[in-house]
């Protein structure tokens, strides 16, 4: 169990909420409106500093406050259950403050190293109808937690892009400075490529197999596409575009193009699925990050399942829920009515319920 104790002061309608003890398996039930999705946020914001519904600050802050806490007693690997904070604040010149086990750090990376989690909500579905960076996001969460390297290669690249489009921008290029950032954007370029294809490799029969448990859809297939012609080197690519990049002002191929292509009968994922078969298809990617996460590293995530019984009947909740029971994670869910979800767990599930009404949060 990640997280023994949450605190929250502010997010949305929660003025001040305490859930204490948590267990593995953590039900939030009320009407529309009372605060349940807030209580995922304010977990999601220990692992990211950010809310999952959006990425604009101010509407996650309670309009009567100036500042939103969200705190948790969490079990950090070689240090036991240790104090984790984050404070943001609805001025922009205010800079939010993160502390972990006392320490005050700069970097959101540390929360999400210390808290993986995943989340499965209404806005999963862009994982097959989104734009490719949600795809991308997905790939590289995996990629951060069982590659260490990963992160600072990731920073350098972007790093690099971002200096290789300002000279694309401008009307007179030093081609020889060009020359310099694009050498060093193609050999990151590759580094990160390696990082994402060696994970999507091991992601895929995982992923096939956690599909099976939820849904027999024969005919689906995963692919990987890296951000340029996979028979091409990024270098031959990027010097027979050099022309066209100037013009248009900014890279056009690279990592930052990747993207993971779903795929159903030789169409889109997303166009042929009915929406529960969809859901399927989305919850099966998460879970099976989680699955691989155990694998490679032994350690576990937190899931945080909004509005668990939408779009999915008796049989696949159950089938879901039990998948999250297998992982041995630590799981919240909400609901409107705890009654839609009570026989999705089995005898041994260890559970504490949670009525939440108007931002008050109680313990059944």
């Amino acid at each position: 169990m990640l997280i023994k104790r949450l605190e929250v002061t502010g997010i949305r309608n929660l003025r001040s909420a305490s859930l204490n003890p948590l267990s593995s398996i953590n039900v939030l039930y009320g009407e529309n409106g009372a605060g349940k999705t807030s209580v995922l946020e304010s977990i999601h914001l220990l692992s990211s500093a950010r809310s999952f519904r959006s990425h604009k600050l101010k509407p996650l802050i309670n309009s009567e406050m100036d500042s939103c806490v969200a705190f948790a007693e969490i079990d950090i690997p070689g240090a036991g259950y240790q104090p984790v904070g984050v404070e943001r604040f609805k001025s922009p010149s205010t800079p939010g403050v993160i502390k972990i086990a006392g320490q005050s750090v700069k970097s959101a990376a540390a929360l999400a190293e210390n808290l993986p989690v995943q989340v499965i909500s209404s806005d999963t579905f862009k994982l097959l109808e989104g734009s490719p960076s949600v795809r991308r996001q997905f790939l590289d969460w995996g990629v951060f937690h069982v590659e260490h390297q990963f992160h600072p290669v990731w920073k350098n690249t972007q790093r690099c892009l971002k200096q290789r489009n300002t000279l694309l921008r401008h009307g007179r290029i030093d081609d020889q400075q060009l020359a310099v950032w694009t050498d060093e954007f193609v050999g990151l370029a590759r580094q990160l490529d390696s990082f994402r294809a060696q994970y999507f490799q091991q992601l895929v029969p995982v992923f096939e197999q956690t599909l099976a448990r939820l849904l027999g859809l024969e005919g689906l297939s995963l692919g990987y596409y890296r951000g340029w012609d996979k028979e091409t080197d990024l270098a031959e690519v990027l010097a027979a575009n050099v022309i066209r990049e100037k013009e248009q002002g900014h890279t056009t191929s690279g990592p930052h193009r990747a993207d993971l292509k779903l795929r159903y009968q030789s169409a889109s994922a997303a166009d042929i699925l009915s929406r529960g078969q969809q859901k399927l298809v989305v919850c099966a990617l998460r879970v099976a990050q989680g699955y691989l996460l155990s694998q490679l590293t032994g350690r576990s995530c937190v899931y945080l399942v909004d509005d668990l019984p939408a779009e999915l009947d008796k049989k696949h909740r159950q089938a879901l829920c039990a998948l999250l029971e297998e992982l041995e994670c630590q799981v919240f869910v909400t609901c409107v009515d705890h009654k839609d979800i009570d026989d999705c767990w089995s005898g041994e599930a260890t559970i504490s319920m949670f009525h939440v009404e108007h931002g008050v949060i109680k313990q059944q």
